[in-house]
């Protein structure tokens, strides 16, 4: 499981930020146990959501934790064919190119705690880390260390990190990470966090992977419990639909409605509607990173789904019995409805939520809304839309229109479609 994410210097983030993905103390419903024998107290959240205004950085905490999973998998083979590290520093300052841009997880597997990360610059990794807490204990042990500038750039302090280690350090290029070659070499202390970033973190945006995912759940038709399954989700979410078949001459999917007169079959592509399509494509990850006990970062959960649809998503990561191999959701929304009673439970509670803004120099920030101290009983979707907590763009009522009613100083040229 994802405790805590920290970055610094990509894309709209210049300066260091984090998102804690650790209960507090005002969540007592929605927290798990994170399962460290040494510190039982710690619980992890199976749902976070991220609030704030267009462009104020949302998608980019997610992109950034997206861009450390690519990285792990792809230094060795993806980056030796590029020229340079293909980073994302923050582009309103120029002195961002020069300074490193950071990234770092704390996770939890098989009941130990991990803290990895590094900081690359344009055509190296410059700093590199793996610190563990067996149990959870609060003495950590250092397995490696990197700098690029020690006149021995790694470091194995200890015996903590067991079995061949230096015989790696040879087969590290300055442009790749220690860890993607200890997978690629297949070090059995080493390719367990790999693993954990190859099995994690699935990413859904509303945009350039919508056909993947449709390939996606399209192909997890072909298993008849996983099609069970999607048709079982497909019937809950009342569009029509009671069935899926396949064409077994042109492979065409079609989704079966109830007709006046019997079963009707029509075409997927052609003749379903995009908020169905949007559905069936979100079930596909949803249903793996259920299976696998993953993280699943969604991007505008509420732009592909109905609020009512967003709700009973947020409300399945939150239900054990729906949710019994721990996975975590981490989306972006703007539906302040989910904030609040508004449903029939409240989906989010205070510590779930995290927001984003610009400061004056156009640089994102992240904090929690508890730092807002917040009391139970307050409407949180009210006063979040009143800019109480900060996260709403600083827009006057009708300032929209009276912008467009100004007279033009200069005629503008007739476009015509």
């Amino acid at each position: 499981m994802l405790l805590r994410f920290r970055g610094a210097n990509h894309r709209s983030f210049r300066d260091e930020f984090e998102v804690w993905l650790a209960a507090s103390k005002f969540n007592q419903e929605a927290r798990r146990p994170a399962g460290l024998a040494e510190d039982p107290d710690l619980a992890y959240l199976p749902a976070t959501a991220i609030y704030g205004s267009n462009a104020s950085g949302k998608s980019n905490v997610l992109h950034a934790i997206r861009w450390m999973r690519q990285a792990v998998l792809n230094s060795v083979h993806g980056w030796s064919t590029l020229d340079g590290i293909p980073r994302e520093p923050y582009e309103l300052d120029p002195d961002a190119r020069t300074d490193t841009s950071l990234f770092e997880v704390d996770i939890v597997l098989d009941g130990d705690r991990y803290v990895y990360g590094f900081e690359v610059s344009d055509q190296q990794v410059e700093t590199e880390w793996l610190h563990t807490y067996p149990g959870g204990q609060a003495r950590r042990q250092v397995w490696f260390e990197r700098d690029a500038d020690a006149d021995e750039p790694f470091a194995f302090p200890g015996e903590g990190l067991k079995g061949p280690k230096e015989s790696l350090v040879s087969q590290t290029r300055p442009d790749a990470l220690f860890l993607t070659v200890a997978a690629a070499f297949n070090q059995p202390y080493l390719k367990p966090i790999h693993d954990w970033f190859r099995h994690n973190l699935w990413w859904i945006s509303p945009g350039h992977d919508f056909e993947d995912r449709q390939s996606f759940t399209r192909k997890m038709l072909d298993d008849p419990r996983q099609r069970e399954r999607i048709i079982g989700l497909l019937k809950v979410a009342d569009l029509g639909v009671v069935g899926t078949e396949i064409d077994s001459l042109t492979g065409e999917l079609r989704l079966v409605h109830e007709g006046s007169h019997g079963p009707v079959a029509l075409s997927y592509e052609r003749q379903e509607s995009m908020g169905t399509r949007s559905w069936f494509a979100f079930l596909g990850p949803l249903l793996t990173t259920l299976d696998h006990g993953a993280a699943l970062l969604v991007d505008e959960l509420d732009t592909s789904l109905h609020p009512l649809f967003a709700a009973e998503v947020l409300r399945l990561f939150q239900d054990p019995a729906a949710n019994p191999n721990n996975a975590q959701l981490v989306c972006t929304v703007h539906d302040a409805t989910l904030l609040g009673r508004t449903h029939i439970f409240q989906p989010l509670e205070r510590d779930q939520v995290r927001i984003t803004v610009k400061n004056r120099h156009g640089a994102s920030e992240i904090y929690p809304l508890t730092d807002a101290r917040p009391r139970k009983t307050e409407a949180l979707d009210r006063n979040y839309l009143a800019g109480v907590y900060g996260g709403v763009p600083r827009l006057t009522v009708g300032e929209i229109a009276e912008t467009l009613a100004r007279p033009l100083t200069e005629p503008t040229t007739e476009v015509r479609p």
